[in-house]
C-alpha cells in the first residue's frame, strides 16, 4: 500500500480501538528505536529469551533477533507478558544467515565478551548502528559470531564472579546503552514515519477482537 492509502487503513482500524489506547501507542512509539537491534545464540533455557525479549519491550528497543541454529523454541509467554506483541521476532536457523542480514542492513556486530580488547559499557560507540550479540549460559557466543564481530563488548565486574546471566548481563546493556543513545544530540535514533506508520498499523490490528471480519469490512479508497 502507498503511504496515503496506509493512513487510510489505519484511520479505518482506529474506530475500533480507544482514544486513550491510539495515545498510548503514539507515546510508546516515539520511544522505540532500531538505532540498535539485539540478537541472542541458541540459548539453552527459554525463560532467557523470553527475559530478554521483555527487556527490549521496556527500554524501547522494537527487533530482537533469534539464533534457532540448535535450540529451536517458542517464546515462552508467561515470562515475555505480552511483550511478543510489541517488539518484532526475527527467527534465523543459522548464525551466519544472522550476522549477514544484520551487517546488509547497516548494523556493527558487537559481541558482548570478556574478551581481552573488550569494551566497557561506558566508552562504547553508540554513534553509528549496531547489534548486540549474546551468547548461550554455558559456551558464550560461539567462534563464528567472534570472527565476525566489529567490536567487543563487556560489563565492567568488581567481584569474584566474573559472568552474568544471560537475562540480567543484557538488562544491564540493553538498558544503558538505550539511555546513552537518547542523550546523545546526533543521533536519530527514533523510528522513521514510515516505520511508526506501519507499527500503529499492526499494533491496532493485535488489539482489535475479530480483526479478520473487522479487516473484511474494510472498503480500499483510490489513492
Amino acid at each position: 500500500m502507498k503511504d496515503i492509502q496506509l493512513t487510510r487503513y489505519l484511520n479505518y482500524l482506529e474506530n475500533f480501538i480507544t482514544e486513550n489506547r491510539r495515545d498510548t501507542f503514539l507515546r510508546i512509539l516515539a520511544q522505540r528505536s532500531r538505532h540498535f537491534t539485539v540478537a541472542i545464540q541458541d540459548i539453552f533455557q527459554l525463560h532467557n529469551t523470553s527475559a530478554v525479549l521483555r527487556t527490549c519491550e521496556v527500554f524501547g528497543v522494537q527487533e530482537l533477533n533469534v539464533i534457532e541454529e540448535k535450540m529451536g523454541k517458542t517464546i515462552d509467554k508467561e515470562i515475555a507478558l505480552g511483550a511478543q506483541k510489541w517488539v518484532d521476532v526475527n527467527r534465523f536457523a543459522s548464525t551466519a544467515r544472522c550476522i549477514s542480514d544484520l551487517k546488509q542492513q547497516g548494523y556493527r556486530i558487537i559481541a558482548t565478551t570478556p574478551h581481552e580488547d573488550s569494551c566497557y559499557l561506558d566508552d562504547f560507540d553508540v554513534t553509528t548502528p549496531f547489534a548486540l550479540f549474546f551468547g548461550t549460559e554455558i559456551d558464550g557466543l560461539t567462534d563464528e559470531v567472534l570472527k565476525n564481530a566489529d567490536g567487543f563488548l563487556k560489563i565492567p565486574m568488581l567481584g569474584f564472579t566474573e559472568s552474568l546471566n544471560i537475562s540480567s548481563s543484557a538488562a544491564i546493556i540493553i538498558q544503558h546503552l538505550s539511555g546513552k543513545i537518547r542523550k546523545a544530540e546526533d543521533i536519530n535514533w527514533q523510528l522513521t514515519e514510515q516505520q511508526v506508520l506501519e507499527k500503529r498499523i499492526d499494533w491496532a490490528e493485535k488489539s482489535i477482537k475479530d480483526i479478520d471480519f473487522v479487516k473484511s469490512r474494510y472498503i480500499p479508497e483510490e489513492a
